[in-house]
């Protein structure tokens, strides 16, 4: 019997939480489907990809994530005749800017069964309306060309009926996984420490440096921590478009020295067990792995109340939730944990006990999906 002929299309394999899920599926259900990768031809991810066996790659140069008309036209025609020539029975659509212009291609190529998974809606409060409009628009729309919305929190499935996108049985909740052990049994800290080359409590974040992540925020908190305690050190693992600009930002608050930027890390378990507290300032966020992979390492989280941020952050018991660009309620929520340890400890404890009952195990997502995958094409008529 032939196998399920299966396309995943991707923006952009950076180390993004999207990114490392997709590609964990790929590798663990390649051999129950024929499984191709549409992405950009960059990504820091892109090795790993060609790693996978049985996994066909197709890179597309123009399908990238800023809005830019011409390339998007241009990744249009490339996905869809791409799409028509290769007959899939199945196209699955990742990211905001892959979701529409995949879905769109898949649906007049004749693909019949589309499945578009959101790793967090690109809107928000206090959004520009027009823009905001805008991407609720054409979610709204898309949405109807779609077999099933794959949510990865429960949260973004309040939030999508909440705008009108889609309806209530159109959606599933899968969630992501997290490889526990690997974080459970913490590394020594002094291995970090000592590549890094910094001293004293250490607050770090992982996050792709774009306004989604608004790590000015982050790098406000820092100044105030700082103040009260100068042997603080801050490290921003991660890059992107607004480093440059971070950076400046960051040295003009007198920074440097004490706040490190790191670009993308594959030793992310190490890096973990050289801090003390994780933070992540994001405006929104479908299910931040980041903040999984800090909390499975026991340590106390302080972050923003955003979407499924809140389904996995209990305020005062597994972390700190503060209101998304209240940089000072970030730095304060630091400022306790710093001052006690016990709170730290304890919060830590708690954080790890609540990955470790079983919502994010890897066989619950790839069953899922395997099952989502297997599916008659019948049933989501």
């Amino acid at each position: 019997m032939a196998k399920v002929r299966l396309l995943c299309i991707i923006t952009e394999l950076e180390l993004g939480g999207a990114q490392k899920q997709l590609l964990y599926t790929i590798a663990h259900l390649s051999e129950n489907f024929e499984i191709w990768l549409v992405t950009h031809d960059k990504g820091i991810l892109l090795s790993d990809a060609y790693e996978i066996p049985g996994l066909k790659l197709r890179l597309i140069p123009s399908l990238v994530r800023p809005i830019n008309p011409l390339k998007d036209l241009k990744a249009f025609f490339s996905l869809y005749n791409f799409i028509k020539k290769e007959k899939f029975h199945i196209v699955h659509t990742h990211s905001s800017k892959a979701g529409i212009l995949g879905r769109w291609a898949a649906k007049l190529a004749g693909v019949p069964v589309i499945f578009h998974t959101i790793h967090g809606f690109a809107f928000y409060e206090k959004q520009n309306w027009v823009v905001k409009n805008l991407y609720i628009s054409l979610e709204k729309l898309t949405a109807k060309i779609t077999s099933r919305l794959i949510a990865v929190s429960q949260e973004i499935i309040k939030k999508g009926l909440k705008a009108g996108i889609g309806k209530p049985l159109q959606y599933q909740c899968i969630y992501y996984a997290i490889e526990k052990d690997k974080f459970f049994q913490r590394k020594d800290k002094s291995l970090a420490v000592k590549k890094l080359g910094l001293k004293g409590t250490i607050i770090g974040t992982i996050s792709c440096l774009k306004p989604q992540k608004a790590l000015q925020d982050f790098i406000k908190a820092a100044f105030f921590v700082k103040r009260k305690f100068p042997e603080a050190n801050f490290l921003i693992i991660g890059d992107g478009y607004l480093r440059s600009q971070l950076e400046r930002f960051a040295i003009k608050l007198k920074l440097n020295g004490s706040l490190l930027f790191i670009g993308w890390r594959k030793d992310i378990a190490e890096l973990l067990a050289s801090m003390e507290i994780f933070v992540l300032s994001s405006l929104w966020e479908g299910m931040p792995v980041s903040i999984l992979e800090a909390m499975a390492s026991g340590l106390p989280v302080v972050a923003t109340a955003v979407d499924g941020v809140r389904e996995i952050v209990v305020d005062k018991k597994t972390g700190f939730l503060v209101t998304p660009g209240d940089y000072r309620a970030l730095a304060q929520s630091i400022t306790n944990l710093i001052e006690d340890k016990a709170l730290s400890r304890e919060i830590g404890k708690n954080a790890q006990e609540f990955i470790s009952k079983g919502l994010f195990e890897p066989q619950k997502m790839l069953g899922a999906l395997n099952n989502l995958y297997q599916k008659p094409i019948s049933s989501f008529n």
